[in-house]
């Protein structure tokens, strides 16, 4: 469990570098800082992956199969607001951080059907932080609303992008672990 909680701290530690230690940052340099931060991210992946499969703890609740549903949609959504952040469509002038509401989503949705402790450590972690990102984000500079225009165009390729992308996930998701869609592979 040691290596699951490491690998989440030093996720959290990663991200919130530039804002909780902007002038060691900025010292260091634009191209170092951002090489830094990638690794430590990259290893923080890596203790969470092995720590994740290697911990143990009590289990509450399994992937009931209306969890299983709800978990998918809610993942669908997540893609989907990740696709929207990136390409600035009309949920953009709404949400200023919808990258970071995908990944809560995400991580809110894999607690739905994992109830047991290491998932707590990884899923409630990760869904804490993202949270948190977007609180010191607030804090740190205001926000420009965009105001478009918002193509209708744009919006059905991030939908399709994102239903596309969600199968994708899904099949690999059951290759290297459980299959997410229910009823088994």
């Amino acid at each position: 469990m040691l290596i699951l909680i490491l690998g989440v701290a030093l996720w959290w530690a990663a991200h919130l570098f530039k804002r909780m230690a902007p002038a060691n940052r900025a010292a260091m340099g634009d191209d170092r800082a951002k090489g830094m931060v990638t690794g430590l991210l990259v290893l923080s992946i890596i203790l969470m992956v092995i720590g994740y499969r290697g911990a143990s703890g009590a289990f509450f609740w399994g992937p009931h199969p209306a969890l299983v549903g709800i978990n998918n949609l809610l993942v669908l959504i997540a893609v989907y607001l990740f696709a929207a952040s990136g390409m600035k469509t009309r949920v953009t002038a709404h949400t200023r951080h919808p990258m970071l509401w995908g990944f809560a989503l995400w991580a809110f949705a894999h607690l739905l059907v994992n109830g047991d402790v290491p998932s707590f450590v990884l899923f409630g972690g990760l869904l804490a932080w993202a949270l948190v990102e977007m609180v010191v984000i607030n804090r740190a500079s205001p926000w420009r609303r965009p105001t478009g225009p918002f193509p209708a165009r744009k919006e059905a390729m991030a939908v399709a992008g994102a239903v596309i992308v969600t199968l994708v996930i899904g099949v690999i998701h059951g290759w290297i672990g459980p299959w997410p869609f229910g009823g088994g592979a």
